[in-house]
């Protein structure tokens, strides 16, 4: 009996790492694949050290009140926002986990029942799927990080925040 065991232990521990990511990624992240852009989906396979500057990284105009732009990571995605007093995001809610960091400005948050305002050096995490809005009090720039990365902005179908200038 002993020898069986062994001979399990050994076919496990010879089995290919490779085929240990598959079932992995087939089972823990499959939500998540299917969320992101098929361009997020090559670059699992190859993950690379990026060094960006902001300025380099063009700015994207949704509204007359509302600009960003982003980085696109393995798993993340950090974006600057950056919006005018009186910018209002529309209520809404996505399956990403999502950080706001208030670099300049203040953000007032309807979430959860709540009013709160988010200020320079500030966080608010905001769970995923949990409907929240937000209006600018001043000019302000933000810094949001999602996990995963937001297919909608990516692939530009995002249309909450796109208004007709």
């Amino acid at each position: 009996m002993p020898r069986n065991k062994n001979s399990a232990k050994r076919k496990i521990a010879r089995r290919p790492l490779s085929s240990a990511k598959k079932t992995s990624r087939k089972s823990g992240n499959s939500v998540a694949l299917k969320n992101t852009v098929k361009s997020t989906k090559r670059s699992r396979a190859k993950a690379e050290l990026k060094y960006v500057q902001w300025q380099s990284v063009p700015v994207e105009d949704l509204n007359p009140l509302l600009q960003r732009h982003f980085i696109v990571g393995e798993d993340i995605m950090v974006a600057r926002v950056l919006m005018k007093r009186g910018c209002i995001v529309p209520l809404h809610s996505h399956h990403n986990e999502q950080f706001t960091y208030i670099l300049e400005g203040a953000l007032k948050f309807w979430i959860d029942g709540q009013e709160i305002v988010v200020r320079a050096g500030e966080v608010l995490t905001i769970p995923r799927n949990m409907p929240h809005k937000a209006e600018a009090l001043e000019d302000t720039v933000d810094l949001d990080v999602f996990n995963p990365p937001r297919a909608d902005w990516i692939n530009k179908t995002d249309q909450y925040l796109r208004k007709a200038k």
